[in-house]
């Protein structure tokens, strides 16, 4: 697929040739983990709703279902074989073992909040399904989280374009929700990296005071 059939005007014709099955389909891939743009499809399915092409509810009820089930069958690629493909990349990168356990663990205790809230985080909406697997997270639990995140998500993302897009540019729209979910992923980053940058800081300064003691 090229990058020129992802644009906004591909996917903006792609919806209006096929409606919700555009919608559908397109959130259940991002979702089971491959990188397409599902977050500017809702929206487009949204904003065509706004100018009555498609059905609000509908709309609605694609971008849910494809979501809960993207991330269901996202969940069990990571449970079924995430984690050895994770170990091998980890090898290529010279990514120790302990530190992707260390990583596995963190998100296991975060899993909840992670399946729940990270439809609106840039990147970690793809892999939160699989990650989740990898992490074991207990699948009733999951479910919940998974139903419940892609609920809240869904009606935001269709609702703000819905009423929006009456008066902002779909451009702008996608552009404005895009630069949030960049911001979002950079503060979990900073909030993930500085502990440990600020750990290692302090292990390496320790030895340094016993020899000077």
């Amino acid at each position: 697929m090229s990058f020129e059939l992802l644009s906004l005007e591909n996917i903006q014709e792609l919806a209006h040739q096929y409606g919700y099955w555009v919608i559908f389909i397109g959130i259940a891939l991002e979702n089971t983990g491959v990188p397409l743009p599902g977050e500017t499809i809702t929206i487009v399915g949204g904003f065509l709703a706004g100018s009555g092409e498609l059905w609000y509810w509908w709309v609605l009820a694609s971008a849910i279902g494809g979501a809960v089930l993207g991330d269901n069958f996202g969940y069990w690629i990571g449970k079924w074989g995430g984690w050895p493909l994770l170990l091998r990349l980890g090898r290529f990168f010279r990514i120790p073992e302990k530190k992707l356990n260390e990583i596995k663990d963190q998100f296991s205790q975060n899993a909840a909040r992670a399946v729940f809230f990270g439809r609106f985080v840039a990147l970690l909406r793809v892999f939160a399904g699989p990650l989740a697997g990898i992490a074991g997270m207990p699948y009733p639990q999951f479910l919940l989280c998974n139903f419940g995140g892609a609920a809240l998500w869904a009606s935001i993302m269709v609702s703000l374009s819905y009423f929006l897009g009456r008066f902002i540019p779909l451009k702008t729209l996608v552009q404005i929700v895009a630069n949030f979910g960049i911001a979002a992923l950079l503060v979990i980053v900073a909030a993930i990296a500085i502990p440990i940058w600020l750990e290692a800081r302090k292990n390496r300064l320790e030895p340094e005071e016993s020899v000077g003691d």
